[in-house]
């Protein structure tokens, strides 16, 4: 299965992306198998924590058939192919370099740039990028999303990442995004695997309420 059809069947199963940032590699799997038992599908740790591709490595091999996993804060081209001998398979940015996006296009990995604007979003897109991470969403509405909805080929996947909680979540969904992107408000560094699945239950039972 390519990496885009593997992330298509885990966003499909549940379009929630779990992001560890400052997570660490000794307490990686631990929080992955929380987040995992709870019905995440999509994992991502960005390269600003420590040992980040460690982690990514450890999360990937775990995983492998249960979640699909990649990296966030991906800024430069360079970092796609360590991500990809990392066992990754997601590049998500937090905002929209075509030159990134263009490299992990053209290795089949998954490409999740952050756009903030419609130009934005339809550079992206004409580059190759996979889903669009709306960010930071709390700059943003639901309205937004509506509008950019109105706009944008049928199939795009536009994603709110900043700001979102359990109760929160409905207007965004009834105006058209079809995942969320999820930080503090799921992992902080430090808290327990079991602290972070009480978390990712709350979210799963908010989205099935959506």
């Amino acid at each position: 299965m390519s990496h885009i059809a593997a992330f298509d069947a885990a966003f499909a199963k549940c379009p929630l992306i779990a992001i560890l940032r400052g997570v660490k590699p000794d307490e990686v799997e631990a929080v992955g198998e929380a987040l995992v038992e709870a019905g995440f599908t999509l994992i991502e740790v960005p390269l600003n924590s420590p040992d980040p591709l460690d982690s990514v490595a450890r999360l990937a091999k775990r995983f492998a058939g249960r979640a699909v996993v990649g990296a966030g804060t991906v800024l430069h081209e360079h970092q796609v192919g360590s991500v990809l001998a990392a066992g990754g398979q997601m590049i998500i940015s937090p905002n929209a370099n075509l030159h990134v996006i263009g490299t992990s296009a053209a290795a089949g990995l998954v490409s999740l740039p952050g756009i903030a604007t419609p130009s934005e979003a339809f550079a992206a897109l004409d580059a190759g990028a996979t889903a669009l991470k709306l960010f930071p969403a709390e700059a943003a509405t639901p309205a937004v999303v509506k509008a950019m909805r109105a706009v944008l080929p049928r199939d795009a996947r536009v994603l709110p990442v900043g700001g979102i909680a359990p109760d929160n979540m409905q207007p965004w969904r009834d105006a058209g995004a079809a995942g969320f992107g999820l930080g503090s408000a799921l992992y902080k560094p430090g808290m327990s695997a079991a602290d972070v699945g009480a978390n990712a239950r709350a979210f799963v039972a908010a989205l099935k309420g959506s």
